[in-house]
């Protein structure tokens, strides 16, 4: 892995670090699963995800919101299942 690619993942597990412990949890399953294992398009998913406030990002992950998105939607199902 690149370094620029380091960065990046390092990143992305800083801001899954959240005020709402559920999501914490949510992310620190799905990061244990996928590991450094995601490609730049879900990459690009993530950080567009992660830019939600909390409560908004926990009715997402939680099922009681959909997003109109269907990679968003995809990363969802998959964070869910972690």
């Amino acid at each position: 892995m690149d370094d620029a690619r380091q960065v990046r993942m390092g990143k992305l597990r800083w801001h899954c670090r959240r005020a709402l412990l559920e999501l914490d949890i949510v992310f620190q399953r799905f990061w244990s699963e996928v590991g450094d294992n995601l490609d730049d398009a879900t990459l690009d998913v993530m950080e567009n995800l992660l830019a939600e406030e909390d409560h908004d990002l926990w009715e997402l992950v939680s099922g009681r919101r959909q997003s109109e998105d269907p990679q968003t939607q995809a990363l969802l199902t998959r964070l869910r299942a972690a």
